[in-house]
């Protein structure tokens, strides 16, 4: 079964895109006071943050749940439940430890897109059931 859009392209979209989270969540607490004198303060709207979580959690699902028939190795979707899961704690449990735990989350994702695209390069044939 052919996909849309080949899985490795959008691991590498998923790298790029958990990475450029994590960036802007471990950075933001630094910068914010100058964002405005940047030009930036849209940075710092909890939009583009629910934007930015929305967008991972979409080319993530779709880029492993796509691959998984191939390789049949739950390690990078269980990375990516568990970046995730970091993310929402620090969002919503653990507020205190937000600026540690997200980024570390966006990270943890970034890391199973690699996983999952490593998996992918190395078992290019079709598994029969």
């Amino acid at each position: 079964m052919k996909s849309i859009i080949k899985s490795t392209r959008l691991d590498q979209l998923g790298i790029t895109a958990s990475l450029a989270c994590a960036i802007h969540c471990a950075l933001l607490p630094l910068l914010i006071t100058s964002l405005p004198l940047l030009g930036l303060e849209f940075l710092a709207n909890i939009w583009v943050e629910i934007s930015m979580i929305c967008l991972s959690l979409f080319i993530g699902t779709y880029a492993l749940s796509t691959s998984y028939p191939k390789h049949k190795r739950i390690i990078p979707i269980a990375m990516l439940l568990a970046g995730f899961l970091f993310i929402g704690s620090g969002h919503l449990l653990f507020e205190t430890m937000e600026a540690i735990l997200v980024p570390v989350g966006g990270l943890i994702i970034a890391a199973a897109h690699w996983i999952n695209w490593k998996y992918s390069k190395t078992c290019s044939h079709e598994h029969s059931n």
